[in-house]
């Protein structure tokens, strides 16, 4: 799997409006062309909802 960084994060979800659904993320991530990899960490977070860019953060890259 190819190394993630927050910037890959925020530039997958150019243009999302929060707060938003995991799936409208997804989606908007793959619209933006965002790598396989990112696209399956942000689809497998436990969260459904998310009220803002460092939740999403916090739940697909954790504590680092």
């Amino acid at each position: 799997m190819a190394d993630l960084s927050p910037i890959d994060l925020q530039k997958a979800l150019k243009g999302a409006d929060y707060p938003a659904g995991r799936d409208d993320l997804v989606s908007v991530a793959k619209d933006n062309g965002a790598d396989d990899s990112l696209v399956e960490k942000l689809a497998q977070t436990g969260a459904q909802r998310f009220d803002g860019p460092n939740e999403v953060q916090k739940a697909v890259f954790g504590n680092e």
